[in-house]
């Protein structure tokens, strides 16, 4: 069965003219709650394969992630097609170029680590990005890779809840999104790329509002820390694919 593309009646705007809207806002509720346990989860997956190692992160935004990354690791260069977003970026002092995840301006075997969360789902060719971003990862180094689970309680949300703002005038229904199962991932696979493990980020939580009230934020934290590389990985809102590009033959 194929997996649901959009989720919404809402149009559908070009993607860098909503990721340029959206930064405006993107940041106003990242750092407490919610947003900031994802990002939490997600730099403590991705720092120990990055550290003291060339990195690239596709569609590093406002450089939230990077940011934290970028101290440890050899290099660090994020990339992302909103001028917006990237401006955010070069004011933390950040290396960053503006480019698009199924044409990378970089050459082949480039990085160690490629990593790229929240974006995959919003790439329409996805096949075409993930063989790209494994063109510039050298042999033997990792991608970490995130799409949307649509056997996942977030999806279950995303279907029920209506629109939501993330700037003035535009919602999160006014960007293509695409949800993944697992297979569906392996599919996108290039022929020199292995599949390691799944993590799942976002497995017990409902909605983001639980994690507002004193009483349940100390529990769904607990719960998501072990959920991430628990039994039920598989059922994470952002299921991370943890891939490795074939070592050359000796």
């Amino acid at each position: 069965m194929p997996a649901p593309v959009h989720v919404g009646d809402a149009p559908l705007r070009d993607n860098r003219d909503y990721y340029d809207r959206f930064a405006l806002d993107y940041e106003r509720a990242r750092g407490h709650g919610y947003h900031a346990l994802i990002d939490d989860l997600q730099v403590d997956l991705a720092a120990p394969f990055c550290h003291g190692r060339d990195v690239l992160e596709v569609g590093c935004g406002t450089g939230l992630i990077l940011s934290r990354i970028a101290p440890a690791a050899r290099s660090a260069v994020g990339l992302d097609l909103s001028p917006g977003m990237l401006a955010k970026a070069r004011a933390r002092g950040l290396r960053v170029v503006e480019g698009s995840a199924t044409d990378l301006p970089f050459g082949d075997a480039t990085f160690d680590v490629v990593y790229s969360y929240k974006v995959l789902a919003h790439v329409r060719e996805i096949g075409r990005a993930v063989a790209d971003m494994a063109r510039v990862t050298r042999p033997g180094g990792h991608l970490l890779l995130e799409f949307y689970n649509v056997h996942s309680l977030r999806y279950l949300a995303k279907r029920l809840k209506p629109a939501s703002p993330v700037a003035a005038g535009v919602t999160d229904e006014e960007v293509y999104t695409r949800y993944d199962t697992p297979d569906d991932v392996r599919r996108y696979l290039p022929a020199d790329v292995d599949l390691v493990d799944f993590r799942g980020i976002r497995v017990a939580t409902p909605f983001a509002a639980v994690h507002d009230v004193p009483g349940l934020r100390a529990l769904f934290a607990r719960l998501e820390w072990w959920g991430r590389d628990g039994a039920l990985r598989r059922f994470g809102g952002f299921l991370v694919a943890i891939l490795r590009k074939r070592a050359e033959p000796a």
